[in-house]
C-alpha cells in the first residue's frame, strides 16, 4: 500500500485533531481546549521535548500507535518540515488503512492528535527536528496502543 503526502489543512486534519498555528504576530496563543483526557480518572500532564533525527522517503512501515485516552500535541520548536499518517479506528478497533491519510506539515505548524487517533511515530524530513510534546499519563498499559499493520505502508511524497 502506498500513501502519498498531501499539504496539510484544517478542514483535511480535522477527523484526526487540530492544527497548531504557531502566533504570526506578537501575542500569545491559547491550546488548552484541544488537551483531552478521557480517563475517569486524573492523569498527570507529560510536558516534554524531543529531539527526531530525520528519515528519507519513501518509507515503509508496517505499525501505527495512538493514545486511547489522551489527546497528544507536537509544537515545532526546532523543525524543518514532517509527515504524519493518521487513521481512525476500524471495525475491530484497529487502524482504518482504507481510510489512512498522510500530511506534509511545514516546521512553523504544530498538530495536535485527537484521543485515540491512530498515528505512525513522528517523521521529520531534511534534518533533525526538536518538538515539544503535551499529552497526558497514568503509567498504566493504556498510556500507548502499538498496532502491527496487515499490510506493508510506503509513506512517500510523490
Amino acid at each position: 500500500m502506498r500513501l502519498v503526502a498531501e499539504q496539510i489543512s484544517e478542514a483535511a486534519f480535522a477527523p484526526f485533531g487540530q492544527i497548531l498555528a504557531l502566533p504570526g504576530e506578537p501575542g500569545r496563543v491559547d491550546y488548552s481546549a484541544f488537551a483531552e483526557n478521557l480517563r475517569p480518572h486524573r492523569a498527570e500532564l507529560c510536558f516534554r521535548t524531543s529531539l527526531t533525527a530525520p528519515s528519507a522517503l519513501p518509507l515503509r512501515t508496517r505499525v501505527m500507535e495512538r493514545h486511547a485516552f489522551s489527546s497528544q500535541s507536537f509544537l515545532p520548536v526546532d523543525v524543518a518540515r514532517y509527515v504524519v499518517m493518521v487513521a481512525p479506528d476500524d471495525a475491530s478497533g484497529g487502524p482504518d488503512l482504507f481510510s489512512a491519510r498522510l500530511f506534509l506539515v511545514d516546521g512553523r505548524t504544530g498538530i495536535n492528535y485527537r484521543a485515540g487517533v491512530w498515528h505512525h511515530p513522528m517523521t521529520v524530513l531534511d534534518r533533525g527536528a526538536v518538538f515539544a510534546t503535551v499529552m497526558f499519563n497514568d503509567g498504566g498499559d493504556r498510556d500507548e496502543d502499538w498496532a502491527d499493520l496487515p499490510v506493508e505502508v510506503e509513506l512517500a511524497l510523490a
